[in-house]
């Protein structure tokens, strides 16, 4: 926590919010060119063999290359996992949602070297195999893993932080069944156990989606193992921002005001305020106007 609070501190400024904006925009480009120069986007994939020789571009670009095709439903998700990325903005701060964020695609990056390292180290003969099926050699099989790496793990990811923030919340299962967030949190946590074992029975092909899942699972785990006491649940948001309000509240209660120009000590600290002994009642006026103002009298 020490670090994170540390960076915070130091970086926090650079923060971007509504970073969760920015990927769906990412998403929506990514379908356009899916749409409409779907060749091209072989070009922008997570290929470790392709960024070693010299396609760098592909670190960054990636992230737009869609996990799947385009329905009325794509929409529906899009739009809530927007909604939950806001809502674990708001409960975490900017700063540290963008951490999370951030810290998936890093680590969904190294991921993708670290299978290339290994393939290349301990399954060298079946790779060039497939790539000799596929016509090629072994890059065959690193553009096929390319398409693996989505940020589809991770807007997974970012739903199982929202079901561990927000358990008892609910949503509507297929627009009809209200159901708990945290029932909804195993559920894609056994789905994504499921990914991870029937990937493992396709042999070589199942690595890239085993590790794409592994890392944003990792990423996950790590964060909220190291920031478990930094949250704060809803009640406690509420709690804050009422207190916030009341201080704010109590702070605006004025002990001075000008009975000519209206300032307080709050508006101008800088100014004195008096009583004029020559006013007939409780008159208090700032040390602009105390000598110059007309002396209030009771009419008898």
């Amino acid at each position: 926590m020490y670090f994170l609070n540390k960076w915070e501190k130091k970086w926090g400024k650079y923060a971007i919010p509504n970073i969760t904006m920015y990927l769906i925009i990412c998403y929506a480009f990514g379908y356009i060119l899916q749409w409409t120069n779907s060749s091209f986007l072989a070009y922008l994939t997570l290929n470790p063999y392709a960024i070693l020789h010299g396609q760098v571009w592909r670190i960054f670009t990636w992230v737009i290359v869609p996990p799947s095709g385009f329905d009325f439903f794509t929409l529906i998700m899009l739009y809530f996992y927007y909604s939950i990325g806001r809502s674990l903005e708001y409960a975490w701060g900017t700063f540290r949602y963008n951490v999370y964020m951030l810290s998936g695609i890093l680590f969904t990056i190294i991921g993708a070297f670290l299978m290339y390292a290994g393939c290349e180290l301990f399954a060298g003969e079946a790779l060039a195999v497939l790539g000799a099926a596929g016509g090629g050699g072994a890059g065959v099989f690193y553009t096929y893993a390319s398409y693996s790496f989505s940020t589809y793990y991770i807007c997974m990811s970012m739903f199982l932080a929202y079901a561990i923030t927000f358990p008892e919340m609910q949503v509507l299962l297929l627009m009809i069944i209200p159901i708990k967030v945290k029932v909804l949190g195993v559920i894609y946590a056994i789905m994504m156990l499921y990914y991870v074992i029937t990937a493992g029975q396709m042999g070589v092909l199942g690595i890239p989606t085993q590790v794409a899942i592994v890392s944003t699972l990792l990423n996950a785990i790590i964060f909220f193992v190291v920031t478990r006491r930094s949250f704060r649940t809803p009640g406690q948001i509420k709690r804050q921002r009422a207190y916030k309000k009341q201080t704010a509240k109590m702070m605006s209660i004025t002990k001075h005001k000008c009975a000519i120009c209206g300032r307080t000590e709050i508006d101008s600290p800088d100014l004195e305020f008096r009583f004029c002994s020559k006013c007939e009642g409780n008159y208090e006026y700032c040390s602009e106007h105390l000598y110059t103002h007309k002396h209030v009298m009771r009419q008898s």
